[in-house]
């Protein structure tokens, strides 16, 4: 029986988990705090998250990383983005060395503009083919219904794909197999910030067109990104492309839509953020996607926007009327 290791117990770690458990693993999540480990353990609940999913009785929670490490054949790191430099420099020497590292976070670093799989390899010092990435149209309310929904599992190494992916294979959570990481990466922490953009304009009142051509645009301007780091253009009219944006762009289940729409209404960036009680990974990292696409001249005018709603303070009304004043140009420009 495959022993896997969720480090996170936040929605889509406690989710993962569930998935794992239900295509046979034996899991463990390494919790943050006390309450929640007990909880799990106690009533196979982690209700601040997830009221509705009760889990396994093959999940255990504790809050030592090393105890849930050890042993396990699959190590899921399910943190925020912004976090994972400072934990893994602790946890590094807890994985075991024959361990698939399995990323499901959908974030680029602030300062360095590192992909998460990067950021692992470089403190963790662990090879790119021990690295997967799991992402997709993945809402973890839905999943942990057990709603019907598909994955992109993603690295250089088949066998740890293939690990991994069998791992997560359930009747209702569907992996598919993958080699392109950046893409897949990319993707994910893009789509975060389009999601942001889609909420703002919904906030503001604006409808179905505003969103489908927030979408297509944000889709665009994520390939165009993505493909000047290496990625493969396929990746992005995929699962972990434009599956994962029609989700996260569309669904009230999104925190960063959520975020957005707050933000459209006239909130105040400081009062948004004191009603929200989890992490709205795009608000951080529009800023580090945009130094990323400046690093390779990439135009990116969605995503520039909304960093300067979230970041220097512009009205959504402002960045709205200088994304419809843009020079008109080829569509596939």
């Amino acid at each position: 029986m495959t022993v896997a290791a969720v480090i996170g117990s936040g929605n889509w770690g406690t989710a993962y988990a569930a998935v794992l458990a239900d295509a046979g693993c034996t899991v463990r999540i390494a919790a943050r705090r006390d309450s929640i480990a007990a909880e799990i353990n106690d009533r196979h609940t982690n209700a601040g998250y997830l009221p509705q999913l009760r889990l396994p009785d093959t999940v255990s929670a504790t809050t030592s990383v090393a105890e849930a490490l050890d042993g396990a054949s699959i190590a899921v790191l399910a943190v925020p983005s912004q976090s994972l430099r400072d934990n893994l420099t602790v946890w590094r020497d807890l994985i075991p060395s024959d361990a698939a590292v399995v990323s499901l976070m959908k974030g680029i670093e602030l300062r360095t503009g590192k992909r998460m799989s990067e950021v692992i390899e470089e403190v963790a010092g662990i090879g790119h083919d021990r690295v997967v990435v799991v992402s997709g149209p993945n809402l973890a309310h839905e999943i942990a219904a057990r709603q019907p929904a598909a994955a992109v599992v993603a690295s250089s190494s088949a066998r740890m794909r293939s690990r991994v992916a069998e791992a997560c294979a359930t009747g209702y959570f569907r992996p598919y197999l993958g080699t392109d990481v950046i893409g897949t990466e990319i993707a994910g922490a893009t789509k975060n910030v389009i999601a942001l953009a889609v909420g703002i304009a919904a906030g503001m009142g604006m409808g179905d067109n505003t969103m489908a051509s927030l979408l297509t645009r944000g889709l665009a301007e994520t390939a165009r990104l993505g493909t000047a780091l290496g990625a493969d253009p396929q990746t992005f009219i995929g699962l972990a492309g434009v599956g994962d944006l029609v989700a996260t762009c569309a669904s009230p289940l999104s925190r960063n839509r959520t975020f957005g729409y707050r933000l459209g209404t006239g909130m105040a960036l400081e009062e948004v953020i004191a009603v929200t009680d989890q992490t709205a990974e795009g608000v951080k990292s529009c800023e580090s996607i945009l130094q990323l696409a400046r690093s390779v001249e990439v135009d990116v005018p969605i995503v520039e926007n909304v960093a300067a709603v979230v970041h220097d303070g512009r009205s959504p009304r402002d960045v709205l009327e200088a994304l419809m004043s843009r020079a008109r140009k080829h569509e596939g420009a």
